[in-house]
């Protein structure tokens, strides 16, 4: 197995070096590792479908959540505004309307 990242624009996995660039033979991309060990410093989060969330963002929430400690349910399709990035098993900080201040694992919303 290699221990060259994967291309930061299409996230192909089949990178290989050429000199001192490395390079993705899917799309064509050409970077430096010194590149790669800038943004490796910043939180990556991904949604559903592979999209890469950033503090601000609109998501869709893909599945119907229990709320812990209530009846409440947060419905397949509702829409979250200006979401929040923190390390941790529940990546996502936000707040939705009709249920209050909440935290979500990126593995049931996608970007809206």
């Amino acid at each position: 197995m290699s221990d060259l990242p994967d291309c930061p624009m299409c996230h192909s996995a089949y990178t290989y070096e050429d000199g001192g660039l490395l390079v993705c033979p899917e799309c064509a991309h050409e970077w430096s590792r010194e590149a790669t060990a800038a943004e490796s410093d910043e939180l990556m989060v991904k949604d559903a479908n592979g999209n890469r969330l950033a503090d601000g963002d609109s998501v869709t929430v893909i599945k119907d959540l229990k709320v812990k400690g209530s009846s409440l349910v947060v419905k397949v399709g509702t829409k979250v505004k200006n979401i929040r990035l923190v390390e941790g098993d529940h990546d996502i900080d936000c707040k939705i309307d009709g249920i209050g201040p909440m935290k979500l694992k990126s593995e049931f919303v996608r970007k809206a």
